[in-house]
């Protein structure tokens, strides 16, 4: 591909309280060989870190001052609608990124129009021996789980082929401008956590592939802003789970899950968090199965934002 041949694509990254994580992603961004790009820094009106060293040291960004935290979904959909890329690519601001990476995936696009989503390898920065992400086995109907390929695993080569998957990674991910016509963006009711599995099903359901590239690499240093276990990150990754499940099952299997939710997963998750004694964790969790008996008939679940 020549340099005339790159189309343009429009990188997006959400910053909380993360100004020096931010930057440290922009400065590895600033050596990536890619050559027709706009990257975009929203900042979730960040409370307790001061946001401004971001346009300061990397003035080529466009810098978005949300008035409130919008979370991941919200966040990102602010710079979308501003974007004017071919290709958008989301990328969290807690990765670096090899100099590489993105020609493999943007080549993968356009090979295949059929392609409306695509997500590289993941590895743990901390550990880059061992694989966060190698494409998604598909997700139970039931039970709302699935299991990242290649997860926790050293890289020994195993996963080093191009692969249809059912869901892309929001650490990083690339979707075709064909899929915001046709799709809409993020639905930022999930606020934290399986938006991106919504839009994957989403995506799917509207007749495109989503794929796993091997030959891209990000290094993700995963759960810096909620941490590895917090009741934001318990009361947001279950909300999400249940949001995600009354948004994308349906039938029978849309039954099976809330019975399954209902007598087995919830009983089982209270009885957990009162034997591990982490009363913080368990009000996160109630309070996230109370959000949805109190939004049991509200029509805003299933609203996607333009």
């Amino acid at each position: 591909m020549s340099n005339q041949e790159f189309p343009l694509v429009s990188i997006i990254t959400v910053n909380y309280n993360q100004t020096e994580i931010t930057c440290q992603l922009l400065e590895s961004l600033r050596k990536i060989s890619y050559q027709n790009i706009e990257i975009f820094v929203v900042d979730n009106a960040s409370l307790k870190d001061d946001p401004s060293p971001i346009k300061i040291r990397y003035p080529e960004t466009i810098f978005i001052l949300s008035a409130k935290n919008l979370g991941f979904a919200g966040g990102n959909n602010l710079a979308i609608r501003e974007a004017k890329g071919d290709y958008i690519l989301l990328i969290n601001n807690d990765t670096e990124v090899n100099e590489g990476f993105l020609e493999p995936l943007i080549n993968k696009m356009i090979v295949n129009p059929k392609i409306g989503a695509v997500s590289p390898k993941i590895k743990y920065f901390f550990n880059p021996d061992l694989i966060q992400y190698a494409g998604f086995e598909p997700m139970s109907p039931i039970t709302i789980r699935q299991h990242a390929i290649g997860f926790d695993q050293k890289d020994n080569g195993q996963y080093d082929i191009d692969k249809l998957t059912d869901f892309g990674f929001g650490a990083a991910m690339i979707v075709s401008r064909d899929v915001l016509n046709k799709v809409g963006l993020m639905a930022d009711i999930f606020f934290l956590y399986y938006e991106e599995m919504d839009w994957m099903a989403r995506i799917r359901r509207a007749g495109f592939e989503i794929w796993y590239v091997h030959n891209s690499l990000v290094y993700h240093k995963d759960s810096i802003t909620t941490g590895p276990e917090s009741p934001l990150k318990t009361y947001y990754l279950n909300r999400g789970r249940l949001l995600y499940m009354r948004r994308n099952t349906f039938g029978i299997n849309h039954l099976l899950g809330i019975i399954y939710q209902g007598f087995i997963a919830v009983p089982k998750n209270i009885f957990a968090y009162l034997l591990k004694r982490k009363p913080d964790l368990l009000k996160a969790y109630c309070q996230a199965i109370g959000w949805h008996l109190s939004h049991s008939f509200s029509t805003i679940v299933y609203e996607n934002p333009k």
